[in-house]
């Protein structure tokens, strides 16, 4: 949890498979990592149920059990990745973020909007070779809108990706969070546009 938000990823834990299922259903996941060794349900019975219930959302399975079967019953359910127990934490960021950037429909690690390039490896951006200093959820809100330049990204989605869904927030706050965001875009970066009613878009153009 802690290496996940501060890698800027807005997280949320489950002590078990049936708070999982309910934490699934009531905010939109860009990931799940699942633990098989859960009390109750396993970890293959949630990964089970989630592809029943239909969510394409990317799998992470970790596990200390390193046996062929296991890895291939869990990819077999609908995992898309596995990491074994004990795992080096960098190693578990370098997959989360390639997890994300296949659900996010592009593959590479760089993307680049005319004067704008964010890298999402190293969670790092740069306007005209000007570094930005992002804090971790203005970095979150704006890897999100690059990665769909162009598009209207709904509030509640936004702040799905930048909240957890445990933390307190204030009414405006994902507006603050855009606000210093456009501050470090300007003059020369792409704008971030309200649409009002709908949500924010990253203008390509």
């Amino acid at each position: 949890m802690a290496l996940l938000k501060a890698a800027g990823h807005a997280a949320d834990w489950a002590p078990n498979g049936e708070t999982a299922l309910h934490c699934a259903a009531a905010e939109p996941c860009s990931l799940f990592i699942v633990d098989i060794g859960l009390p109750g349900m396993s970890g293959f019975d949630l990964i089970r149920k989630l592809r029943d219930r239909g969510y394409r959302t990317p799998i992470l399975v970790l596990t200390a059990r390193d046996q062929v079967s296991d890895r291939v019953n869990g990819l077999d359910l609908g995992a898309d990745d596995y990491l074994l127990k004990p795992f080096n934490a960098s190693e578990l960021g370098a997959r989360v973020r390639a997890l994300l950037r296949r659900e996010h429909g592009d593959p590479n690690p760089v993307i680049t909007l005319g004067t704008l390039k964010v890298d999402r490896t190293h969670a790092s951006a740069e306007v005209s070779g000007r570094a930005l200093h992002l804090r971790p959820r203005e970095w979150a809100v704006l890897e999100y809108l690059s990665a769909r330049a162009g598009e209207v990204v709904s509030k509640k989605a936004l702040l799905a990706e930048v909240f957890s869904y445990d933390d307190e927030v204030a009414p405006n706050a994902l507006e603050v969070h855009v606000a210093r965001l456009r501050r470090q875009l300007e003059p020369d970066g792409p704008p971030i546009r309200t649409m009002r009613g709908l949500g924010y878009m990253l203008d390509p153009s």
